[in-house]
């Protein structure tokens, strides 16, 4: 907007009317003065625009209404300085030009605007800053070049005045620190190096929020999905996902749609699958500079070691803790992860009531990272790294199941252990078997890899089946046995052998499992493995009742039973008399059945077996269901729930949920029934089980 002289009235020249300087010219009439004025050294005046240098946000600025609302409301309680901090990319900058433009109103003596240079090789010099921001008041008064006497003057020019300062793109504190403007002024500083000042408001800005992110790309590229159908709303998300939600990457990914005619997100997002090739891809369309330079900015001001560790970093798909960094990077004392976090290449996590601080790299950076650990460390680098990343969460995966094992209170911090790092620990065991699966044989440098396969499963036997799906357990399984083999590990194979025989049970194929189990009992006999022989044939006895062959299920539980209570094996025992009873449930004879659940639970009660009373109070509750006693049979598929529940269990707890809501559906209660059968579907939805299908159905017919 301009005036009739054609001024921008956001950069106004003094036309204070009347300043009366006895000048060469002779005196003028008095009058009123709102500029700057200084004299040359004829004596004559040079009167200067009051100072608005900080540029405009940019025209599609959205998603920060929350944080404008925020950092005005501590100027309002006389805070100077604002400091806004995060990484490149994040739009500290367009933030701190918005906060800006609704602060001048408040600030009529100058709005100065500074470039500090802090990511370049040569940052700006206290005194240039100084020296700029007297030169934005006077042109023509000496500069002192005596730094002390250079700040006086500064602090003098400054003094009285309402003057927004904005320092943008800060090193460090001791770059701003003497630059503190006095009483009146107020100070906003952006910096991707994390840092306090003396009564400073710290605001860590993060990435946009999904909603807000895709509102952005919508105004970027001119497109815009509102009412559309909810495929395309989900492909503007996934875009945005892909980019990080980081404003830098959403503006040029926006712009490059807005400038290719013809290229629809959905399109864009095959090309962005390629994470090798996706912060080349998303580039610098509408950007001064794309992400590649924003991160190259603050990678460059690294010390050659953090280097390292934040190109180490790379491994890490997901969130970590510092003892995993410290070990796996080998970082003592975690002291190149913090300057990481100063530097907002890395992200902190705060501790909260129930999680222990935890850091992470924002998904582009990674991807920077991960590029330059190729590029810089080579292969050798990258596996090295790698390997140590897999041995440290196999071993972690250990210690819960470990506490798992122990029950008590130890059953939660073993899960709690195990789904915090369940993403670390599925990256490890992935890692080490498509290292071994690539191999053409087994080599000395190979074995390693091998041998990580071999003890994944076995480090997590009790807590993994908790947690994965059937076939990524069988997948687990199978690299195992592979493993196994290739290392001559008899033992070892046995087990893998009759762990896929229990997984295809539950998978319901008990052909296959008796294929697998006939074999694992083999293994155990020529090995002279007693338990590992009772084991087998117990779990052979289940695939034949799941075939209906239920004399040799019989056959197969009995001898099972007889070998745990020759070797004092009472776990064995307990699982042994509960396969008997399901049997004895299976050929009408619930009396039998009962009698033996009792023996199981009362084992398993006394060994402190959770899992086997679990299954025991779950399958009394099917002996007396099928005598038509309901009422007690949910007495004890809620006693089963209860327990399933503590323990994790969640499979346990889908089956005593759809066995709770059958019996309450022979008792005519309908609504209670079906807010079982509900629960547990989820629960099997969200494990791909295959039985979601049945209670699916089930749930069909009774709405009918």
């Amino acid at each position: 907007m301009t005036d009739e002289k054609g001024f921008d009235q956001r950069h106004q020249y003094v036309q204070g009317s009347q300043i009366n300087i006895e000048g060469n010219e002779g005196p003028v009439a008095a009058g009123n003065f709102y500029g700057s004025v200084f004299f040359g050294s004829s004596g004559a005046s040079v009167s200067l625009p009051i100072p608005h240098q900080i540029p405009l946000p940019p025209l599609d600025f959205t998603g920060r209404d929350e944080e404008l609302q925020e950092l005005q409301g501590p100027l309002g309680r006389s805070i100077a300085i604002i400091g806004l901090r995060g990484m490149g990319g994040v739009g500290k900058s367009a933030l701190a030009f918005a906060l800006a433009e609704r602060l001048q109103d408040s600030f009529p003596d100058g709005q100065i605007y500074i470039k500090m240079l802090g990511t370049s090789p040569e940052p700006l010099k206290r005194s240039e800053v100084m020296a700029q921001i007297i030169r934005s008041y006077t042109l023509t008064l000496p500069l002192p070049e005596n730094e002390a006497e250079l700040a006086n003057l500064y602090r003098s020019i400054l003094d009285g005045k309402r003057a927004l300062l904005l320092f943008d793109d800060a090193r460090d504190d001791n770059q701003v620190r003497p630059l503190l403007p006095p009483a009146k002024c107020c100070l906003v500083v952006t910096t991707r190096r994390k840092f306090v000042l003396p009564g400073m408001i710290p605001k860590d800005l993060d990435v946009l929020t999904l909603d807000k992110a895709v509102d952005l790309l919508q105004r970027i590229s001119g497109m815009n999905s509102t009412g559309g159908p909810s495929q395309e709303k989900e492909a503007w998300e996934e875009l945005a996902r892909l980019c990080g939600c980081l404003p830098v990457a959403l503006r040029a990914a926006g712009s490059f749609l807005a400038n290719t005619p013809g290229l629809s997100p959905k399109q864009y997002i095959k090309a962005l699958q390629d994470e090798r090739k996706r912060l080349g891809i998303i580039g610098k369309e509408g950007v001064d500079e794309d992400v590649v330079t924003k991160f190259s900015l603050s990678y460059s001001r690294l010390a050659s070691e953090t280097a390292q560790v934040f190109r180490l970093l790379s491994i890490f798909t997901g969130d970590f803790g510092a003892q995993a960094e410290e070990n796996i990077c080998q970082d003592e004392g975690n002291r190149h992860l913090n300057e990481l976090v100063r530097w907002s290449l890395v992200e902190y996590q705060r501790p909260s009531q129930n999680r222990k601080g935890r850091y992470y790299l924002h998904d582009l950076v990674r991807l920077f990272a991960a590029g330059l650990l190729e590029e810089k460390g080579g292969k050798a680098a990258g596996n090295d790294v790698l390997q140590r990343h897999a041995e440290y969460y196999k071993d972690l995966l250990f210690r819960a199941n470990i506490f798992y094992r122990k029950g008590g209170t130890d059953i939660q911090v073993g899960l709690a252990l195990f789904d915090r790092e369940w993403a670390n620990i599925r990256a490890g065991q992935s890692w080490a078997e498509n290292k071994m699966r690539s191999a053409k044989e087994m080599s000395p440098e190979l074995e390693p890899a091998f041998r990580l396969c071999m003890n994944y499963p076995d480090a997590g036997a009790f807590i993994i089946r908790l947690r994965l799906f059937p076939e990524e357990w069988i997948r687990w399984l199978e690299a195992g046995l592979y493993a196994a083999r290739a290392l001559k590990d008899l033992r070892a194979e046995g087990a893998y052998l009759g762990g896929l025989g229990l997984a295809n049970i539950g998978m319901g194929k008990p052909q296959q499992a008796i294929e697998f189990l006939d074999k694992a009992r083999v293994i155990a006999s020529d090995t002279h493995d007693r338990r590992g022989e009772g084991r087998e044939l117990g779990n052979l006895g289940i695939a034949y009742a799941n075939l209906g062959e239920m004399v040799k299920a019989i056959e197969f539980d009995e001898q099972a039973l007889t070998i745990a209570r020759e070797i004092g094996d009472e776990e064995g025992e307990g699982n042994d008399l509960g396969n008997l009873g399901i049997v004895y449930a299976k050929i009408q004879n619930p009396l039998r059945a009962i009698e033996l659940h009792k023996q199981a639970l009362a084992i398993h009660s006394k060994i402190g077996n959770k899992h086997g009373k679990a299954n025991d109070l779950g399958n009394l509750g099917l002996a007396y269901a099928s005598m038509n006693n309901m009422q007690e049979a949910i007495l004890f598929y809620d006693q089963q729930l209860a327990i399933t529940r503590e323990i994790g269990d969640k499979r346990g707890e889908s089956n005593s949920l759809w066995t709770k809501s059958l019996a309450l559906n022979n008792l005519g209660e309908r609504t209670q029934a079906k807010e079982c059968a509900e629960a547990a579907l989820k629960i099997l939805e969200e494990f791909k089980d295959p039985r979601a299908e049945k209670v699916r159905m089930e749930l069909q017919e009774w709405e009918n």
